[in-house]
């Protein structure tokens, strides 16, 4: 079921990047896995558990179609396919990080994507989704035409009655990660991105803790689509 292009791949031209793609964020992305344990980024999550409380609210079946964005070597998916839910695809810029969780994981459940998601390239050919999920990539889209980027690929692919998830940096947080700026969120904000197709289910701020032990405010927000 993989579709992640291996490192060996992406060095010989035959990854298939998406056109226009930023080949200075890929590489830093890459850099970032490459230079570091995953398990000592800055966004390491041991216990995704503010996602997961939002995906059982949304009350999705297990062949539910759920596409993490900016997935990295996310522990989310790894809780997923324990939960049973056997539909998952995971994309990001960073094939790097996307071979780390394939190997964790496995390729049984999981479609791995590589792309831009400012300038997609195979996304824009998948199925309806029933999730979007984004932790910490909105973020750190800073011109308004990467966020429109973005938004316009969010509503091409979630369905009618589908869900959307945004966790970012929340209104007075940390004003970079990575050693990238951000932008940083409130619910009203997340809302005003999304329009009025898109209806407020639930939100909460949630203080995630570095594997460093510094702290990182976040908003969690969970949308539903309704038109």
């Amino acid at each position: 079921m993989s579709n992640c292009c291996s490192i060996e791949d992406k060095e010989s031209g035959k990854c298939g990047e998406s056109k226009g793609q930023s080949l200075d964020q890929k590489q830093h992305w890459n850099n970032a896995y490459l230079n570091s344990p995953e398990e000592r980024l800055g966004w390491y999550e041991t216990d995704p558990s503010p996602t997961l409380g939002l995906i059982e609210k949304a009350g999705l079946n297990s062949d539910a179609f759920i596409l993490n964005v900016g997935a990295g070597s996310t522990t989310l998916v790894d809780e997923l396919i324990r939960n049973n839910y056997q539909k998952l695809i995971a994309t990001d810029i960073s094939d790097v990080a996307l071979q780390l969780l394939m190997k964790r994981v496995g390729t049984n459940r999981v479609e791995y994507i590589v792309d831009d998601l400012t300038a997609p390239d195979r996304l824009l050919q998948l199925d309806p989704v029933d999730m979007w999920i984004d932790r910490a990539v909105l973020h750190f889209f800073l011109e308004e035409h990467e966020r429109s980027a973005y938004f316009e690929l969010l509503k091409k692919v979630v369905k009618r009655d589908g869900f959307v998830i945004l966790a970012q940096f929340s209104i007075g947080g940390a004003a970079k990660c990575s050693g990238l700026p951000v932008v940083n969120y409130n619910k009203e904000m997340l809302a005003e991105n999304l329009g009025k197709d898109f209806e407020l289910i639930e939100s909460f701020d949630h203080t995630y803790i570095m594997p460093s032990g510094g702290e990182r405010p976040y908003v969690y927000t969970l949308f539903k689509r309704v038109a």
